[in-house]
């Protein structure tokens, strides 16, 4: 197997209407790639069903350096915590073919 190197997951858990702004902001922020996934159910908000787009949810992945995992979180905390349903958290993840990351 070839060497696996360190890198963190920064997940991101939101409402789908902000995917466009939120994406766009993370690639601003130096993020190379993400996986976008629809997602649903049931938090401090209540239940969030995936079949109607004004509650639909996505679950947003971004594997990269620490550094920059740390920059978006702080930032999306900054720009969307406080009007959005949104949770993210790291993870310390081994990959392959780091230089993608």
């Amino acid at each position: 197997m070839d060497h696996l190197e360190n890198r963190t997951l920064l997940t991101i858990i939101t409402e789908a209407a902000i995917e466009h702004a939120l994406l766009k902001d993370l690639e601003k922020l130096g993020i190379k790639g993400y996986t976008v996934s629809d997602v649903r159910g049931r938090g401090s908000r209540g239940v969030r069903d995936a079949t109607w787009g004004e509650a639909a949810n996505i679950r947003v992945e971004v594997i990269c350096q620490r550094e920059v995992a740390l920059k978006a979180l702080q930032f999306i905390q900054d720009k969307f915590y406080q009007n959005y349903a949104m949770i993210s958290f790291l993870q310390e993840v081994e990959v392959l073919r780091p230089e993608k990351f």
